[in-house]
């Protein structure tokens, strides 16, 4: 599986709060906040559905793997998704090491690994 999607009863905005406090706590900041549905209106495209997209970083674990393998800046950073589906709240992210297992590296796949159990703890604290 190279995804990590759960369902929350909260709405988007307490999940993302939520969210955003659980990843405080493993030290990864939230550097930006994309609303796909906003800017495709504003480019007067029609989207019913709340899709956010947060870009997450924690700066020493991205040091970490850049030192390893500048490629890696690829997938930097983390992103994990808020969105509305059927009237359900879910938060999912790409799986890190899925993406890493692009570069063929041990160390970066062990990093990769950490970061993402971290991730889905942060996640699942958000529910």
């Amino acid at each position: 599986m190279i995804d990590y999607t759960i369902f929350t009863k909260k709405n988007m905005e307490e999940a993302i709060q939520s969210l955003e406090e659980s990843l405080k706590e493993e030290k990864f900041g939230v550097l930006w906040k994309f609303d796909i549905k906003e800017k495709l209106q504003e480019k007067g495209l029609e989207f019913e559905k709340e899709f956010k997209v947060l870009e997450v970083c924690n700066p020493h674990e991205a040091q970490r793997v850049l030192s390893e393998n500048e490629m890696a800046g690829y997938f930097l950073p983390c992103k994990i998704v808020v969105y509305e589906d059927n009237g359900q709240t879910k938060i999912g992210m790409p799986k890190p090491t899925a993406l890493i297992n692009l570069l063929n590296n041990e160390t970066l796949k062990q990093i990769a690994k950490d970061i993402e159990e971290r991730l889905m703890r942060c996640i699942d604290k958000s529910i």
